[in-house]
């Protein structure tokens, strides 16, 4: 595959290098010479110094023949930028986006980005055991229907426990596919279904109405 990652900095360098080691197409474009030179020099002649949100340079660096554009740059405007030239001036079939503020995830995939990542999301997630109050964990991305499967924990005194999940007012497309219930086998959800306390519920839903869905489960009595 032959994959542009736009920043240069320490995550692109060792993304670089990753993909490289598996035989990936690889391109680098950094604003920084001095990046620029570092990657040059140790990872071969792959790095392009340059705006990555520039249509002109994009070109240039052969945009319309990627498979993948990632943008890893520690800033949230650039990286949404170069994504949307990759997928809407040059068709790139995949753009993945690294996010500093998870606050921009909804406003990235409202605006067509494939993939986005954020740190603090895939931190939080790890540990959720640790931190339970970490509402929602994004277990899969299904990109071809636009939807996600997540995993919702119900806390004490959200106002879902002790109804049944009928009664309950989900976003349409909403699907509640699994409960998961300390001390008891897994439960496939009914309509007439009672939420628990601590239930873990596995659900598909649409992205863009995640809010809702962690509103509708988790919001407090």
């Amino acid at each position: 595959m032959y994959i542009i990652v736009v920043g240069g900095g320490r995550v692109g360098y060792y993304l670089s290098k990753a993909l490289l080691e598996e035989g990936h197409e690889v391109l680098v474009i950094e604003k920084s010479q001095a990046y620029c030179d570092i990657i040059n020099e140790e990872l071969g002649s792959i790095c392009v110094r340059g705006d990555g949100c520039e249509t002109s340079l994009l070109a240039e660096v052969g945009t319309a023949r990627a498979n993948m554009l990632i943008a890893v740059t520690g800033d949230d405007g650039d990286n949404l930028v170069s994504c949307q030239v990759a997928k809407h001036k040059f068709n790139v079939p995949r753009t993945i986006a690294r996010i500093r503020n998870p606050r921009n995830e909804i406003l990235f995939k409202k605006l067509g980005i494939d993939i986005t990542i954020s740190s603090t999301n895939v931190i939080l997630e790890q540990i959720t055991d640790v931190v339970p109050t970490h509402p929602v964990t994004h277990l899969h991305e299904i990109r071809d229907k636009g939807l996600e499967i997540v995993e919702v924990k119900i806390p004490q005194g959200a106002a879902s426990v002790g109804k049944a999940i009928k009664d309950i007012n989900f976003p349409a497309g909403t699907i509640l596919t699994l409960i998961i219930r300390k001390a008891q086998k897994p439960v496939v959800p009914s309509p007439t279904t009672v939420i628990m306390a601590e239930d873990q519920i596995v659900a598909v839903i649409d992205p863009l109405m995640e809010g809702d869905v962690r509103k509708a489960l988790r919001g407090m009595s």
